[in-house]
Parts: structure tokens; sequence; C-alpha cells
């Protein structure tokens, strides 16, 4: 009896969980392998000012107005340098709708300018270490997995994350209720 008494307290915590989770967040958070800690969807983006793989620096307030995808990438990292030529079209096929592709990597900043320029990315690349990391941590990567997405609308609110390479079919229909 007491186990049944346990259970539904514990069912009735998940409900309100859900139920509370649905007020606020009007978008689901996509399919993911986010801990418990990293959830950061329906929050005010935080500032971040790293270094271009083009000299100077950057900061997150540079794209104030912007629909924003933030990639958080590393040359070495397999599913990153698949999913990047992808980026690369969504960068320029809804760029004119206010679409800003930033690749945030994790590495050595004349790695990622090579690796820029053999791929043709066009697209703003901000490169560092521990400073990255911080970032990445900031935008809900707890675990420190690459490939990790965050898309921040307009508003500089943070609309959804995902960890790991986002299939392109998954990434229209994430992509699509922001443009």
């Amino acid at each position: 009896m007491r186990w049944l008494g346990i259970g539904l307290i514990a069912l009735a915590a998940a409900l309100a969980g859900f139920y509370l989770s649905s007020m606020y967040f009007n978008e689901p958070l996509p399919a993911s392998r986010l801990s418990a800690g990293g959830v950061r969807v329906g929050i005010e983006r935080p500032d971040f000012r790293l270094g271009s793989s083009t000299g100077g620096f950057v900061s997150a307030s540079d794209f104030d107005g912007d629909l924003l995808l933030l990639n958080f990438w590393a040359t070495w990292c397999e599913p990153c340098r698949r999913e990047m030529p992808m980026l690369m079209e969504f960068h320029e096929q809804y760029a004119a709708q206010g679409l800003k592709v930033v690749g945030i990597a994790l590495d050595d900043v004349q790695k990622a300018r090579n690796f820029a320029n053999e791929y043709g990315i066009g697209y703003t690349i901000l490169v560092g270490g521990a400073d990255v990391m911080q970032t990445s941590h900031a935008y809900g990567n707890v675990d420190g997995v690459l490939p990790y997405s965050v898309l921040v609308d307009r508003r500089g609110i943070i609309r959804w994350q995902y960890v790991g390479e986002i299939p392109r079919a998954e990434f229209i229909t994430l992509l699509g209720a922001y443009l």
C-alpha cells in the first residue's frame, strides 16, 4: 500500500512538471540527450564575447534582432564536419529572412580558419578554448557534447537546443517555426 502511495505521488509530480513546462515553453524541446540541468529553452540568451577566425571579437549582442543559430563544433568532430555543409546551405537560403548562423569552434584558430576556407563556410566562425567551453555550458551544453546547436529568436530568447548532429528534416521543422 505504501508503494502505491509513493507511485501516485511520483505520477502527480511528473504530470505537474509537464503541465508547468507546457505553460512556460510553448515549443517543445527537440529530442536530445540533454541532462536535466542543461535546459535553457525559454530564457534570455547569455552574452558572450569570443574571438573570430578572421580577427577581432564578436559578442552575442552583435546579433540583436536576428534569428541566431549557434553551432558549437570542432574540426576533429566527424558529426560536426558532416553537419556544416547543411548549415552553410541554410545560412545562404534563409539569410534574407534574418537567419544568422554562427559556428563556435572549440579548436585552434588556424585549423578552424583552414577548415572554413577549404569547405567554403561563409558564416561567422568564432574560435576558442576554455572561453568556448564556458559559452557552450552557459547555453545549456552541460555535458560538453559536440556538435551542439541552439536557436535564439529575434527577441533574444532561446527557442531550442539540440545535442548531436541535426537530421535535415528535423532541422527544417525546428527552424520553420521561427522564419
